[in-house]
């Protein structure tokens, strides 16, 4: 520490020094571990200093401190962030959070100036803007890896786009699809996850350093200066929302889940492909693991994983959603619980998508396997019943009926549609020929699902540019 450092006097701790010309002893132990929050909040320590230099950039051209202080204010914040990238920075549980070690270990390094940087500005409004540039960080990375996960699933979506599977509803065998559709399904999914993000980041860029503690700054701050700097749009408006507001972490959080319970949707899937029964798909031995008893095992772990994670990502929405739900304005200390689920729940996300994008492009259809079980349970019904409109005039429920008076006489023959012989359809309506087996196949079924957005091949390769184009 510098000679013109102040010493805080003995009978208090190192920390409230800082803050603690009101009080005359130090907080209790115990006080002390409920209060601290280096331990999870040291993570905003780039955001602190990026905050720090643009505040102390805008003070100086305001004349609020001159330029000298200013010059070594930076000086300071550029040893601490080396010293931070070097694992040498002292964290300090007596200084409770990044805000006051940044600032403790400014003092020691350049003394008393060190003090001119918390001119108008307050922790409140301090922690309001690095957090809010975390998670607006937060929001960028996860749609590029939204983005990056639907590119695996466009690479599988382009080489399957025939490959015929069931599509199911209920689980139960409905309409014959292609696997490159049901995966297109999934690239819709994520665009939309990842225009919520964008939209997110977008409504929460705007800047609350110089709201100060609640009410604003007496001094002649320019608030759009540091906004600017800072990569925001604007600041924001009002001093009291600046400092208490909390839900543009929520919205993010709520973005977050979605996305999560996507990923668990696809993550169930995999993990149902992959059993005997099914035996749809098959992963390396990059994604999947073995028992400790069974040697026959090759489990799709990953996948279980991220199906689990969701369960964690939504815990975190309601963690913060309880947090702020009773709260007046402005800054309460319940806030400092905002930033633990944030950081899981982004934590848990981020690894998911990577793992999940791995996984995409790992796998290997078994595109014999599911050809076959494409034409069980059956799956052209419907295209009978099209078959019997478009051909015969039948109105659709007639068709509907007569379509299921067969399927019906098929159980009792132990065949599938396509087997049933002619003379059998026409005991159920005189009109049918033999052309009514030419979309009776899953091939003939899903060709013949031409509209937008249907799953004929020429369609699921129409989207697959689109998004192609989207994403380049």
């Amino acid at each position: 520490m510098t000679d013109n450092a102040s010493n805080a006097p003995s009978n208090k701790a190192e920390g409230q020094a800082m803050w603690g010309g009101r009080f005359s002893a130090k907080p209790a132990e115990l006080m002390q571990a409920i209060n601290v929050s280096i331990g999870f909040d040291k993570r905003l320590w780039a955001q602190d200093l990026a905050g720090s230099r643009a505040h102390a950039a805008m003070l100086s051209s305001k004349g609020v401190i001159t330029s000298e202080d200013a010059a070594e204010i930076l000086k300071g914040l550029d040893a601490i962030e080396g010293e931070i990238e070097a694992g040498t920075f002292p964290f300090r549980d007596e200084y409770e959070d990044i805000h006051m070690n940044i600032e403790a270990r400014l003092r020691e390094l350049i003394g008393a100036t060190a003090g001119r940087l918390h001119t108008a500005r307050s922790r409140n409004d301090q922690v309001a803007v690095d957090f809010r540039l975390w998670v607006r960080g937060a929001c960028e990375r996860t749609a590029a890896q939204i983005e990056a996960l639907q590119k695996a699933l466009l690479a599988q979506a382009e080489a399957h786009a025939e490959t015929l599977m069931p599509g199911f509803t209920h689980l139960q065998p409905a309409q014959p699809v292609t696997f490159g559709h049901h995966l297109m399904a999934y690239v819709e999914m994520f665009g939309r996850d990842a225009s919520r993000f964008k939209d997110a980041r977008a409504r929460m860029n705007e800047c609350p350093l110089g709201a100060a503690a609640l009410a604003g700054s007496p001094f002649p701050i320019d608030r759009h200066q540091t906004a600017g700097t800072l990569g925001f749009d604007r600041p924001t408006a009002n001093s009291l929302d600046s400092v208490s507001s909390r839900d543009f972490a929520l919205e993010a959080l709520s973005a977050a889940s979605i996305c999560a319970t996507h990923l668990s949707r696809l993550a169930e899937e995999i993990v149902v492909w992959m059993t005997p029964q099914f035996g749809f798909i098959k992963l390396t031995d990059a994604f999947t693991t073995g028992s400790s008893i069974m040697p026959q095992k090759k489990n799709p772990d990953a996948a279980e994983l991220i199906r689990a994670k969701v369960g964690r990502i939504l815990g975190s929405l309601t963690t913060l959603t309880v947090v702020m739900k009773g709260l007046p304005l402005a800054y309460s200390k319940d806030m400092q619980e905002d930033k633990v689920p944030t950081f899981e729940a982004f934590d848990a996300l981020e690894l998911s998508l990577l793992a999940m994008a791995g996984m995409v492009a790992d796998l290997t259809p078994n595109a014999e396997r599911m050809a076959a079980a494409a034409g069980a349970g059956f799956s052209t019904a419907t295209d009978l019943a099209d078959w019997l409109v478009r051909e015969l005039g039948l109105p659709f429920r007639d068709a509907h009926h007569v379509t299921g008076a067969a399927v019906k006489r098929c159980e009792e023959l132990g065949c599938d549609l396509p087997d049933l012989p002619l003379a059998e359809l026409q005991t159920l309506n005189a009109g049918i020929n033999d052309g009514v087996y030419s979309v009776l196949t899953p091939a003939a079924s899903v060709a013949s699902r031409v509209s937008y957005g249907g799953t004929a091949p020429t369609q699921v390769r129409a989207q697959i540019a689109r998004w192609k184009e989207i994403l380049a």
